[in-house]
């Protein structure tokens, strides 16, 4: 094992010299930065949009219903034709013509109402419009049994149930979604990570494979060394360009906010969080305050110590099944039957762990998931933003994850390790599972 270090270091150093290694690390995060800053530049411009509205009313209902906003306003046309209306509008350049005509009733009145545009209509353009609809043909109905507006808008309160741990701290509703998001997030960049450097790890076996170097290294090292050493090389280098993504990005993130006077909070204005997510809280600043406060309180220490644990073991893992695979076969175009089975259980992490996570972060499917070694790395990480021990993950579940992890590393670089040793010096034959099956029992 003494020849490990070298090794390492010349897969590392290899690695970081590559032309391609050091233009994908400097040209990404400016890639990342210009993508999140158009995002949320368009999201501002989306914002600012104002409408305006044509409204000819016919009809005995609906004179007060329509309020205008920030971003719409609505125009009254009287005593003119449909036809008149319809001219107005499109000659004033207005966003459309609501047109409600004159009949007995709010039914047959809101069945017979349309809305014109030059144009398909913004969703939420027509969605406010119908809410205003059928507010009204509620208030009717209610009107024709005998509930006035007073007990009408009592009877549509919405109720929300209190609850607190048992230590007094005030649960929040949603907040166990967006701790698995950001758990979740973690665990995304766990899987783009194995799937991108995995590969590294495979074209590299398969090039030195090819230039039959393999034999004259093998003659001095072992290949489970061979192996070892180039998962641990590029894993480095991995985190190298990692770690230089995350400062780069961050540093050009904060200065393209500033020099275009971006507000990041705008970006999830009215997106997620609205008052009825929450408990019995009076206004959405006050709402505001508590989620921050409970984001606050996430254990960002413990989640990135662990991150690193699960990142490492999880890569160690598949690096090695990847490492196999390079071993096997003689170029990138026979790896293509093998990768799918690879990537199937990272995908059912990401999808299966935010359905039971968001719903049931201790549930069975969760725990099994966050126990299972192949797809532990990401769903355990969605879990522990609520914390470890009471209320989060137990203790037991995580120990007993971790150390699933390592044996499961073990007993998988054991194999992989046997497949290298027979497929490195293999050539010039399209191996099946069959015939890997084989090479384990040599």
């Amino acid at each position: 094992m003494n020849k490990l270090p070298l090794i390492i270091k010349r897969e590392y150093l290899a690695k970081v010299r590559n032309k391609s290694f050091v233009i994908m690390t400097f040209l990404s995060p400016i890639l990342m930065v210009a993508m999140v800053v158009l995002v949320a530049y368009l999201a501002k411009l989306n914002d600012n949009e104002s409408r305006v509205i044509g409204i000819l009313n016919e009809s005995n209902y609906f004179s007060n219903d329509f309020v205008p906003s920030a971003t719409t306003a609505f125009v009254d046309f009287r005593d003119v034709t449909l036809q008149e209306a319809k001219d107005s509008v499109a000659s004033l350049g207005f966003d459309g013509l609501l047109y409600i005509p004159k009949d007995s009733t709010v039914r047959a009145v809101t069945e017979r109402s349309f809305f014109y545009t030059k144009d398909a209509p913004p969703s939420q353009v027509v969605e406010r419009l119908e809410n205003t609809f059928q507010e009204r043909l509620r208030q009717e109905g209610l009107h024709q049994l005998g509930i006035s507006a007073a007990d009408f808008a009592k009877m549509d309160t919405h109720f929300q149930m209190n609850t607190e741990t048992f230590s007094g701290e005030t649960n929040l509703k949603g907040i166990n979604e967006i701790k698995a998001f950001i758990g979740g997030g973690f665990g995304y960049l766990i899987m783009m990570f194995i799937i991108i450097y995995g590969g590294f790890v495979m074209r590299s076996v398969i090039e030195e494979k090819t230039s039959r170097i393999i034999e004259v290294i093998i003659s001095s090292v072992k290949p489970f060394q061979l192996m070892l050493g180039k998962i641990i090389g590029t894993s480095l280098a991995g985190l190298t360009q990692f770690a230089i993504w995350i400062i780069s990005a961050s540093i050009l993130l904060v200065i393209s906010f500033a020099v275009f006077d971006i507000d990041p909070s705008a970006m999830n204005a009215g997106a997620s969080i609205t008052p009825n997510m929450g408990p019995s809280l009076p206004t959405v600043d006050q709402t505001m305050q508590l989620y921050a406060q409970e984001l606050f309180k996430i254990p960002w220490v413990m989640l990135i110590t662990f991150f690193l644990i699960y990142f490492i073991l999880g890569y160690l893992i598949y690096s090695s099944i990847y490492a196999a695979i390079g071993a096997a076969v003689d170029n990138e175009t026979d790896t293509q039957q093998f990768i799918f089975p690879i990537i199937l259980p990272l995908m059912l992490a990401i999808y299966v762990g935010f359905f039971s996570v968001f719903s049931n972060p201790h549930g069975p499917i969760a725990v099994g998931f966050s126990l299972f070694p192949l797809t532990s790395p990401i769903v355990m990480l969605m879990r522990l933003p609520g914390g470890i021990g009471e209320g989060g993950v137990p203790v037991w579940e995580l120990v007993t994850s971790i150390i699933l992890l390592i044996v499961t590393f073990i007993g998988i670089v054991w194999l992989a390790a046997k497949i290298y040793r027979v497929g490195i010096l293999m050539y010039g034959k399209k191996p099946s599972y069959k015939e890997l099956f084989k090479w384990l029992r040599y």
